[in-house]
Formats: structure tokens, sequence, C-alpha cells
């Protein structure tokens, strides 16, 4: 058998095994809270495979591969560099978000910043804002079409439109319940998947061993065997592997990661789900090194394809496996994709059902409604959004496919790290954050992020004066949007400590809940 024939074999297996999760998810959804957080419902070790593939996503098994295919070993930064900052913003957030969270009820990120600071004015803005992530799961949707087209041998319409009904066929049934599940189970996939590509690396496998691959690319192009690529900003220098650190920190607490502090069945077990997420965290990032081995082995061939250096792994199995395995390691990197796109959805859907309804429109306009029928409003509006937000999410995929994934990805992610560094990774740190310091806070982070990648600000201007040096060194490092994160991500702490030492604490007895909280 051919490899499309195979493919859709093991896609039909995948897609069973996800709608049956899926279902085994919605019979344990009891309500509204339950479908967006699956408070309580599970323990460390799927709850860790769920959060690592969930952070891990289909920038870092498609679009890292493709930057390693096209700037070589300096990438590795990134690869490695962003689980470090991902468990670095746990390890200092995830007690006070998990039991306060917990203590509050909160079902997203924006609830839970609402609660923290009594204010509904943040509550909406993180909500609104958070919209931006589509980007991030229209990232997502395109890397599951490179997926689709290259192994299915399907046109890029199709591709995209059996992405988005695979991903709202279950997903739509159990919320996060099917979201945990299915990425717990797609995790075990990815960290398995990474292990054999770190052997197929150090094998040298397709390039007649290791001595001959590291030869191979030298005699390619020697910048690829650089530690730093100097005409790349994200990989030109130290500044580079700092701001893919810091502008990670936040990241393992965006509405769809996040919320998965509140699923851990027992407060005990949290140091076990730490320690595992932490260490399938930094396995998955091998992954990257494919992307090494298929430029070794297929050269520069994939400049001149659809996919383009996207298609770096696929193209690679395609290349040194037999059909029937290189159609299964398929599936593992389909399982990515997913991971991260599902938790988007649920966390997405959140913004209109929770956020928005349930919290500022209900109180208003349907305090009348017993708890029982507002419960069900909010999960009819969940399971509505669910599907209008993939479809949404498709459309801005079809627009911009041609983007490598991890840069299309953090044209959603940066403005909303940024945001977030102060009111809610300085907030678990110091009880002194401010109502009116964190929303500052939030907002400058946001803008400052907009302002940079969206080249409003400019280093150019100081071209021709005394900072023409720093003006020309900001002009090359405001393209990379971990630089432009870092930016706003310092912004917001600046903004958030100085509003909040000049403006009225919150009431004591709130400040003491919290830090109680902090254990």
């Amino acid at each position: 058998m051919g490899l499309y024939t195979w493919s859709w074999i093991f896609l039909a297996v995948y897609v069973s095994g996800m709608i049956a999760f899926g279902w085994l998810g919605s019979r344990r959804v009891a309500g509204a809270d339950d479908f967006a957080t699956a408070r309580r419902g599970y323990g460390p070790l799927v709850l860790a495979l769920a959060f690592a593939s969930t952070a891990a996503s289909g920038a870092t098994f498609l679009g890292l591969p493709g930057l390693t295919y096209t700037y070589g070993m300096s990438t590795l930064w990134i690869a490695f560099c962003y689980p470090i900052g991902i468990y670095i913003g746990i390890l200092i957030c995830q007690r006070t978000i998990g039991r306060y969270g917990n203590e509050a009820g909160a079902r997203s990120m924006p609830e839970y910043l609402g609660e923290r600071y009594r204010s509904e004015a943040l509550r909406i803005s993180a909500a609104l804002f958070s919209l931006i992530l589509l980007f991030y799961l229209a990232s997502q949707l395109v890397a599951g079409l490179v997926m689709f087209e290259m192994m299915l041998g399907l046109p890029q319409s199709w591709a995209l439109g059996i992405t988005t009904i695979v991903l709202l066929g279950y997903v739509t049934l159990g919320g996060a319940h099917s979201d945990i599940l299915t990425d717990g189970a797609q995790g075990l996939l990815m960290v398995g998947l990474a292990v054999a590509i770190a052997v197929i690396f150090a094998l040298g496998v397709g390039a007649g061993g290791f001595p001959n691959l590291l030869e191979n690319l030298g005699n390619q192009d020697p910048v690829l065997l650089d530690v730093f690529n100097p005409a790349d900003p994200t990989t030109a220098s130290l500044w580079s592997i700092i701001t893919v650190t810091v502008a990670h920190i936040p990241l393992g607490l965006l509405p769809h990661i996040g919320n998965k502090l509140w699923a851990l069945n027992d407060e005990r077990a949290r140091t076990r789900f730490l320690a595992m997420a932490f260490t399938f965290g930094f396995v998955l990032p091998a992954i990257t090194l494919g992307g090494f081995t298929a430029r070794a082995v297929l050269g520069d061939s994939l400049f001149a394809t659809p996919g383009g250096p996207n298609a770096a792994l696929p193209a690679l199995f395609i290349e040194i496996f037999p059909t029937w395995l290189a159609a299964l390691l398929g599936v593992g990197i389909l399982s990515a994709v997913m991971s991260t796109a599902d938790g988007l959805v649920i966390s997405t859907s959140q913004v209109f059902a929770n956020d928005i309804y349930r919290r500022s429109i209900a109180p208003r306009l349907h305090a009348h409604l017993s708890q029982q029928r507002l419960d069900r409003n909010v999960l009819a509006i969940s399971r509505g959004m669910t599907a209008f937000s993939i479809v949404g999410a498709a459309i801005l995929g079809w627009m911009t496919m041609d983007m490598n994934i991890v840069f299309l990805q953090w044209i959603g992610v940066g403005g909303f790290v940024a945001a977030l560094m102060g009111p809610l990774v300085v907030g678990s740190v110091w009880l002194g954050v401010t109502r009116a310091g964190a929303i500052a806070g939030f907002w400058a982070g946001a803008v400052t992020f907009i302002l940079i990648r969206g080249e409003i600000v400019r280093g150019e201007w100081f071209i021709g004066t005394a900072l023409e040096e720093y003006g020309r060194w900001f002009a090359f490092h405001a393209t990379n949007p971990y630089s432009a994160a870092t930016f706003g991500a310092a912004a917001s702490v600046l903004v958030t400590v100085v509003v909040s030492r000049r403006t009225a604490a919150l009431p004591e007895d709130h400040r003491q809940t919290v830090a109680a909280s902090r254990g």
C-alpha cells in the first residue's frame, strides 16, 4: 500500500480514538463549570502529559524543525530555552493560581484575574484581548493543513477543512474533559516521537551516520553549524536567548494551558505533577533535531515546495522510512497540533460564555433565572462558541498559511504574554499589586507589544542622532517576536509596580485570603 492509503488508515484510527475520548469526556461533564475546567478531575500523570503537550503545540513539532532546517544549530536555543521560561512561570504562579482559582470558582484565566483584583474591567479586558489568541489557534490549524496535505495528498482547502472538522467533532462533546483526556493520550504519542527523533539524529539515519550528517550540513552552509546566526534576530546573540526565556515565562499561564492547574484532583500531588510536566516538557523539544536531519537528507529542496520548511519533519519521514511507518509517525505530529488547538478552542469559548455572559450580562439581564437554567445557558453558549471559534480560526489560517507556524503563533501569543507579566506573574509573588496597577500593567504590556511588533515604534527614528547605535540595535531586534514580547513584559512589570505604589491597596481581608492560598 502507498503512503496515502496508510495515512488514511491511521487517520481513521486516530480520529476514532479522539472521538471516543470526546464521548468519554462528555459523560463526565456535570455542568458548565465542568465543561470549562474539569475541576479536580484528574491525577498528576494524565494532567502532566496534557499540560506538556498543550504547551508544546504544532509550533514545536513543525515550526521549530522548519526553523532548524532553515537556520541550523542556532535555533536549538529556542527549542530548549522555551521550556525553561514556561516552567519558571509555573513554579512562580501555580500555587496561588491553583488554590485561589479553585476557591474563587474561576473558570478561565480572565475570570481569575477579575477575582484576584476584584475588577470587572480587568476581567473583560483580559477576555476580549485574549481573542488575539485566535492567531495561535490558526497556527495550529495551518500545522494540521501541512500534515494532511503531505500525508493524504489533499488540496489545501480540503486539508484545512478536515483539520477543522476533526477538532470540532471531539471538543464540542466534552469540553475540558475531552481536552485533557485527548491531550494526555496525544502527549504520550508526542513524547515517544520526540525520543525517536533524538535517536534518529544521534545515529544520523538517512545521512550515513552522525559524523557524515554534520559534514553534510557544513558543506551546504557552515552557518548551519554555528551557535548563533547573526543574520536572524531570533538566533543572533545572547539577547535572543534571554528574550526566548523571558517571553515564555507567562506562556504556561495562558488561558488554554493555565486552566489545567484547576483540574488536579489532589493538592498534595502538585509537586509530582510539576516534576512530570517539567520532564515531559524538556523531552518534547528534541523533535527540533529532526530539522537538522531533514536538511542533511533533503538538502535545500524544501524551499521550493508548497509546504516549505514547515514540512521538514513529515518530508523526512517520507524519505527515510517505509510508507506505513512514515504515516504512523505523521499521526504523532498531528497529535501535537490537536493537543494545543483543542485547549485554545475551550478557552476562547469561555470568553463569551463565562467571562462576558455569566459574569457581566447575566447579573444585569438574567438575574431572575434559576442557577440551573443559567448553567444550561452557559453550557449552550460554550458549545456554540466552540464551533464559532474553530471556524473563525480556520478562515484566519487560510489567510496566513504561508507564514512560518512559529511566527504566526506569536502574533497571538506575544501580546497576551506581555500583558500578563505584571498582573499575573508579579501579582503572584507581591501582594502589593493594586487594582489600578494590574489594569495599567496589563494594557501597558499589550500596547507596547503591538507598537513594536506592528512597527509603529521604529528604531530608524534614531538614525542620525546620538542614539543611532541603539536605534539600529532596536530596529534589528524589534522584528523578533520574542524581543517584542520581552519589551512588552518589561513595560507591564514596570507600570504595574509604579502604579501600584501610588494607588489604593486592595482590602486587607482580600489580600490575606490570597496570601493564604500561597500556603
